[in-house]
């Protein structure tokens, strides 16, 4: 595989190849069954943090894309198309490609498929209910779609009332309202479920999509930011840097040793607690998006991670590691050996999600910049 470090934004890598790395870290827990201590329950965090990540990164990544569409051009509706068209040849193959090998899966081991499975083809498995086990990592993927195709099409609409306010500032009007109406949201959720616990929280809020378009726009939000007050978002970059790290790290200390618990304070977690640690992942972006190359030793390593980092968000999980733990259980086994079974499952993931990337996720994303997609949609 070649990559072009050099079209490449070293600092947005970097987030991504913390994002994948923290969500593999959160999952492999699931080979020691018999722990359970500090540090089991705080790689189960780090998997949350690193999809927060993923979000904003996305939500910054796709901003600056549609900012430019619609302020530069007359955002048609074949615009629209285009930028549709080249998100899903992005996302949707491997999508596809990984469900289908679940329900095969599923199907070879004789383990539990939905009744509703239908929905996942849809992405309408995790919309306002929760969703069964059956390729549980795939609940992000919702969140991203539906937040891609919102956020364009209210600003198409918009421009139909043929308002007397510049494109800029519509841009950001919408941006605000989608944030506005996802914490709305929230806040019903919190009224709707006044007593709950952590479990019901991650699959009943985390995990749904009407809960949580917000988390990619205060990326978006970033986004026109860093457009729009380029000098003011490369000044302060690292004030910013620091405002976010102590925001992140207050949140993430201040929750043990205050014991703020969802038992005692459900609002601080059905409402707050999701949007801060995004605001804080945002406040990281200034510095990042700045940072363009470092050592090569550097680079290469978490280059690669991060162009891999979607195959390894699909295949990591449902795939590698169900398998193994289903040929191989781990129960039983010796500290040496978890640590042997640990050493394999990480090398298989490497392997695996490289393989895939090279010979199914970038031919197919590349069919969007061939000359019958361009002319037919462009």
């Amino acid at each position: 595989m070649k990559i072009n470090c050099e079209k490449r934004i070293f600092g947005l890598d970097i987030m991504r190849a913390i994002a994948i790395l923290l969500v593999v870290s959160s999952h492999a827990v699931w080979i020691f069954p018999q722990s359970k201590n500090v540090l089991t329950d705080v790689l189960s965090l780090a998997g949350v943090i690193g999809v927060e990540i993923f979000f904003v990164l996305s939500g910054f990544l796709i901003g600056r894309i549609v900012y430019d569409l619609f302020v530069y051009s007359e955002f048609t509706r074949k615009d629209i198309t285009y930028f549709w068209i080249r998100r899903w040849f992005r996302t949707l193959p491997n999508y596809y490609l990984i469900l289908v090998f679940n329900v095969l899966l599923a199907l070879c081991l004789g383990t539990s498929r939905p009744d509703n499975l239908w929905q996942y083809f849809f992405f309408m498995q995790n919309f306002s209910w929760e969703m069964p086990l059956f390729f549980g990592e795939s609940w992000s993927l919702p969140i991203e779609e539906f937040a891609y195709t919102i956020g364009p099409l209210l600003l198409y609409l918009v421009l139909f009332l043929k308002l007397r306010i510049n494109k800029s500032r519509l841009f950001f009007i919408i941006t605000s309202l989608i944030i506005v109406v996802f914490i709305a949201t929230k806040v019903l959720y919190n009224f709707n479920n006044p007593k709950t616990d952590m479990l019901f929280w991650n699959v009943n809020l985390k995990a749904l999509t009407l809960y949580r378009i917000d988390a990619i726009y205060y990326g978006v939000l970033a986004a026109y930011v860093s457009l729009i007050k380029p000098s003011f978002w490369r000044r302060y970059r690292f004030l910013f840097l620091i405002i976010g790290g102590g925001l992140f790290l207050g949140l993430n200390v201040i929750i043990p040793t205050q014991q703020i618990f969802i038992e005692s304070h459900p609002f601080f977690w059905n409402v707050l607690y999701l949007p801060i640690n995004s605001i804080a992942i945002a406040f990281t972006l200034p510095l990042l998006s700045q940072i363009k190359s470092a050592p090569k030793l550097i680079v290469v390593p978490i280059t690669i991670v991060s162009v891999i980092s979607y195959s390894m968000y699909l295949i990591h999980y449902s795939v590698v590691l169900q398998l193994m733990k289903h040929f191989f259980p781990t129960e039983g086994l010796s500290a040496s050996n978890l640590i042997a079974y640990l050493s394999i499952y990480v090398i298989i993931t490497l392997v695996g999600s490289y393989a895939l990337y090279t010979f199914f996720e970038k031919p197919m994303t590349n069919l969007r910049d061939t000359a019958k997609i361009k002319n037919r949609f462009k």
